[in-house]
C-alpha cells in the first residue's frame, strides 16, 4: 500500500515551499533505502538520437538544482529533467510564491529561476546516479541579464552541459511567464538570434526549445519554421500559462490540460511528416486516457509534474501498469508497435 497520501496529508498542511524543500531533503538523504524500479525493456523506443527507456518522465522544475537525481530515477521514470539552470546563483522572487489548488490538482508558480547557477549543477549532476534513465537540463537566461545578451547566457550553459557525458539532452527554456521579459524571446526576431548563435556550434546532445501554452496559431507556426531550419530538433510544449484570476504567475496541473493539448494537437499537426522535429508533450497530464489520447494523435513521449505533486509515485507505477496491459490487449510486443496499433 502506498505511504504517499499519509506523507501528503502532513506536508500539504506546511506551506508549498517549505513543503518542498523538506520533501527534497528526504528524499536526498533516504534515496538508498528506496528501491530501483526495473522498467519493463518493452517500454524502451529511439526517438531524436536518444533511446528513451519508457516515454513517462519527470518535467524540469521539481529538482531546480539536480540534488535528488538518484533518487527521482529509482522510480518508473524513463528520464527527467532538472533545472532551470542559470549561468549565475540567483534568489528568484519575493515569497510567498508557490501555491497549491487541491481542488482542481493545480499549482501556481511564480519562483523567477531561484536556483545555485552552473558550477552547483554540474557539481551536483557528477554526483548523481542515472540507474539507466536519460537526464535533461532545462536552462534559463539570469534576471539581470537583458534580452539583447540573453543568447550570450544560454550559448554557455549549453555549451558546458553539452560537453558533460552525464547529460543526454538539453531544454532551452524562454517560455516561464516568472522572469520579466523572456516570453519575448519567443518572438521571431529575438529567437532567430538565439539560434544563430547556436548555429555557429556542433552539438552532441539533441536540443528542445520549450514554448509557451499561451501563444497563437501563427506564432506556433513561425517557431517551427525557424526550428526547421536549425539545429535544433526539438519541442516541448507546453510551460505554465498566465491566468489572471489567480493571480500573478504560471498555472500548471489539471487547469492547463486543455490549453496546452490545443497546443499540442496544433503541433502534431503541423509536425505530421516531419520526422526531423520530436515534441514532448507536458501540461496537465493526470490519467493514462490523457495521455493514450496524445499518443494515438501523434505523440510518444510525455513530462509529468503536478499529477506527481498530487497523486505521488503511485500514479507512475499505474501508468505503467496500463501501458503494459494495454499492449497485451493491442498485441503489441513493445511500444513502437503500440503506437502503430492505436493509431491505426
Amino acid at each position: 500500500m502506498s505511504l504517499y497520501p499519509i506523507f501528503k496529508s502532513i506536508v500539504f498542511k506546511l506551506d508549498p515551499e517549505v513543503a518542498h524543500h523538506l520533501t527534497m531533503e528526504l528524499m536526498r538523504k533516504f534515496s538508498f533505502l528506496y528501491p530501483t524500479h526495473k522498467i519493463d525493456p518493452r517500454l524502451s523506443f529511439k526517438r531524436n538520437g536518444l533511446v528513451f527507456p519508457s516515454p513517462f518522465g519527470l518535467a524540469a522544475g521539481l529538482d531546480k538544482n539536480a540534488e535528488v537525481v538518484s533518487f527521482l530515477t529509482k522510480l518508473p521514470f524513463g528520464f527527467i529533467e532538472v533545472g532551470t539552470v542559470t549561468p549565475k546563483s540567483q534568489g528568484g522572487n519575493e515569497r510567498p510564491r508557490l501555491f497549491r489548488y487541491p481542488e482542481i490538482e493545480s499549482l501556481r508558480n511564480r519562483m523567477g529561476f531561484n536556483n545555485h547557477g552552473l558550477v552547483t549543477m554540474d557539481r551536483n549532476i557528477k554526483r548523481s546516479l542515472k540507474h539507466q534513465r536519460l537526464l535533461g537540463v532545462n536552462v534559463g537566461k539570469n534576471k539581470i541579464t537583458s534580452n539583447e545578451d540573453a543568447h550570450l547566457d544560454y550559448e554557455k550553459l549549453l555549451v558546458h552541459f553539452d560537453k558533460m557525458t552525464e547529460v543526454d539532452f538539453l531544454v532551452i527554456n524562454v517560455s516561464s511567464p516568472n522572469t520579466p521579459g523572456l516570453r519575448s524571446l519567443l518572438q521571431d526576431t529575438a529567437l532567430s538570434k538565439l539560434f544563430e548563435t547556436l548555429e555557429t556550434h556542433q552539438w552532441l546532445k539533441p536540443i528542445y526549445l520549450k514554448i509557451s501554452p499561451d501563444m497563437s496559431e501563427s506564432e506556433l507556426k513561425s517557431v517551427i519554421e525557424i526550428l526547421k531550419n536549425s539545429k535544433i530538433k526539438g519541442l516541448i510544449a507546453t510551460n505554465t500559462t498566465i491566468m489572471t484570476e489567480f493571480g500573478e504567475g504560471g498555472m500548471s496541473g489539471k487547469i492547463l490540460f486543455e490549453k496546452a493539448r490545443k497546443v499540442r494537437n496544433f503541433l502534431l499537426q503541423q509536425l505530421k511528416g516531419n520526422a526531423d522535429i520530436h515534441l514532448i508533450g507536458v501540461g496537465g497530464f493526470s490519467s493514462f486516457s490523457e495521455i493514450k489520447e496524445y499518443w494515438i494523435n501523434g505523440g510518444d513521449v510525455v513530462d509529468l509534474y503536478s499529477s506527481f505533486i498530487f497523486q505521488g509515485p503511485e500514479l507512475l507505477y499505474e501508468l505503467e501498469n496500463d501501458l503494459l496491459e494495454d499492449m497485451i490487449n493491442v498485441k503489441a510486443p513493445d511500444f513502437e508497435h503500440y503506437l502503430k496499433a492505436i493509431r491505426s
